[in-house]
């Protein structure tokens, strides 16, 4: 949650609503797929909240609709109390994987959205966005001379340049080595600590939202939905092997039916 000491400012930012939002998807056949009931959610100024559940359960459905990519066909959602009726660059998106554009050096691809806006201060914004993400050093490097991690680096970089109000993350550490994902989150919970900037996190890993999050949202399909959100109480830094840790891995393990006693690390 955002902490007593951020200004007012950005306590005023961020505020994401979901209002009775479903999505009904046409098959080859033209029958109806419903690949979300009408969910209702309310994500606070820079909270980070996580969406876990299976495959199919409308966790990046719903993340491209608070995008603006899609459209919902029922209900409406909203940023600070406007309606979402499109893409804009006050809400950043990320994917699993980093899209860069492979010809662009790392300083270029994280320019290319204020260059869209015709910024002014494009270099200075950018040169910050490449310290705040650790890839000082590398600003002439092209994408295939960057690691996973630092690619996911420079992916970050770019959606945050246009400083977002909310930041919408679908799955984007998912391909990455256990290793690099856990340095990953820890440079994700560093940003987000250092920028307040609401996320919107959609992992099918449970351990990594136990470990990120204010509140878990836990999804179940057949049709998509919320079955429960679950607030995570557990101070930061967290320790992955402390007991309460388990216990709220257990509770959501229990909430989508799997058994109490799967290894670490499992995922759905």
């Amino acid at each position: 949650m955002v902490k007593p000491e951020q200004s007012a400012s950005v306590l005023k930012q961020g505020r994401v609503e979901v209002r009775d939002v479903s999505k009904i998807f046409m098959d080859a056949s033209g029958g109806a797929i419903e690949a979300l009931t009408p969910v209702t959610l309310d994500v606070a100024p820079g909270e980070f909240v996580s969406l876990v559940g299976p495959s199919g359960c409308g966790k990046s459905t719903l993340l491209r609709m608070i995008s603006g990519l899609d459209v919902p066909t029922s209900g409406r959602l909203y940023l600070d109390g406007q309606e979402i009726l499109g893409p804009h660059y006050e809400r950043g998106l990320m994917f699993q994987d980093p899209t860069l554009y492979p010809w662009l050096t790392v300083e270029k691809n994280i320019a290319i959205g204020l260059e869209a806006r015709k910024l002014h201060k494009k270099r200075e914004e950018v040169r910050e966005m490449i310290k705040l993400v650790g890839l000082e050093g590398f600003e002439q490097a092209f994408p295939f001379q960057l690691s996973g991690g630092m690619a996911q680096r420079a992916a970050m970089a770019r959606a945050l340049v246009n400083h977002p109000r909310v930041l919408l993350l679908d799955e984007p550490l998912g391909a990455l080595d256990a290793f690099t994902r856990m340095q990953m989150q820890e440079e994700l919970l560093r940003i987000w600590q250092d920028r307040s900037t609401t996320m919107l996190f959609v992992t099918h890993d449970i351990d990594e939202a136990v470990y990120l999050s204010d509140r878990i949202v836990v999804m179940a399909s057949r049709p998509g939905r919320i079955k429960e959100i679950v607030p995570v109480s557990m101070g930061r830094p967290r320790a992955r092997n402390h007991p309460d840790f388990f216990r709220l891995r257990t509770k959501i393990l229990e909430i989508l039916n799997f058994v109490h006693d799967e290894p670490s690390g499992y995922q759905i």
